[in-house]
């Protein structure tokens, strides 16, 4: 007698039940060794950013200080914030300080991409862009602090031999954010340039050339095809930069440590200041939390405008 011949679908059947389970245990495998990975990262985040944050959520309900425990206050930190004048004092300075730092990085980063992308990717010249980034903040801040100085800095050495008159940099109430805001917006620039310079990858150049060849300008190019599909980069780009210029710390605290008369006084060197200085963990707890909901507010308008999640690519 002949052997019983299987139908194809029996056969596929088959196959199936053979193959499906070897896939789960193959995906099972895949998401330990991905967790593993995932692990260090992981575990940093909760030791350093979330546990620290809940617990600072906590000590703004409370009088908590760096020498004993607190007690619980309810929202008497969140009272007094909003009835200190140098807490919106300080806010207000920020935002200024944002402002500036954001509106003139933005657009020089994205001339900076666009000429790159343009004219030459040439590795060289991305590293030469890149380098004040690579330099710590606070020895940038130092040196412009040495170059900006009224008596023997180099600028206003200069300035004397043009004929002009020497500028207090860091000690004019008019021109100390300004100064600080441009000190960084030279040492930021190259790094979110290369970030927009990454979106201009995506954008295929057969656009380009079939603008090109309808006669199209370069302005026109960049109205027409170069903005509309960088929007997704540049909302990303925009958020990474408006967060971290809220942060803005260590230029301050080495250079003008908020003067002069609180015209440098931003919201992180208060916030400092009375952690550290007047030892009032609590209320400059009730302020890290009123500034982390604020970006997070903040974060979210600005992709929600930008539709940071769709793109005209697709």
């Amino acid at each position: 007698m002949s052997a019983p011949t299987q139908s194809p679908t029996t056969r596929s059947l088959d196959t199936r039940a053979i193959v499906a389970p070897r896939a789960a245990r193959r995906r099972r495998g895949d998401a330990k060794i991905a967790l593993l990975f995932i692990a260090p990262a992981a575990l940093g985040f909760l030791a350093f950013y979330l546990v620290p944050s809940l617990r600072g959520i906590w000590f703004s309900f409370t009088d908590q200080n760096l020498i004993g425990a607190g007690k619980f206050v309810g929202v008497e930190n969140y009272t007094r914030m909003v009835a200190d004048p140098l807490f919106w004092n300080s806010l207000g300075v920020t935002v200024e300080y944002v402002v500036i730092n954001i509106g003139v990085q933005t657009v020089l980063a994205v001339g900076i991409a666009v000429l790159m992308h343009r004219l030459t990717r040439s590795a060289v010249i991305r590293g030469i862009i890149l380098l004040p980034y690579l330099v710590a903040n606070v020895v940038v801040a130092l040196v412009w602090f040495w170059m900006m100085d009224y008596s023997t800095g180099i600028i206003n050495v200069f300035l004397d031999a043009l004929g002009g008159d020497r500028m207090a940099f860091f000690g004019s109430e008019a021109l100390a954010i300004p100064t600080i805001a441009l000190i960084n917006v030279w040492r930021y620039v190259g790094y979110t340039a290369l970030l927009v310079f990454a979106g201009l990858q995506t954008i295929p150049t057969q656009l380009y050339e079939a603008a090109a060849l309808d006669g199209a300008s370069e302005v026109r190019m960049f109205r027409s095809i170069t903005l509309p599909l960088l929007r997704p980069v540049l909302a990303l780009v925009l958020v990474i930069t408006v967060v971290g210029s809220f942060q803005i710390f260590d230029t301050v605290a080495v250079t003008t440590e908020g003067g002069p008369i609180n015209s440098t006084r931003v919201i992180y060197y208060y916030i400092y200041q009375q952690a550290f200085e007047k030892f009032h963990l609590g209320y400059a707890s009730a302020m890290s939390v009123f500034l982390l909901v604020v970006l997070a507010v903040v974060a979210y308008f600005q992709l929600k405008i930008m539709r940071a999640n769709s793109s005209d690519l697709a």
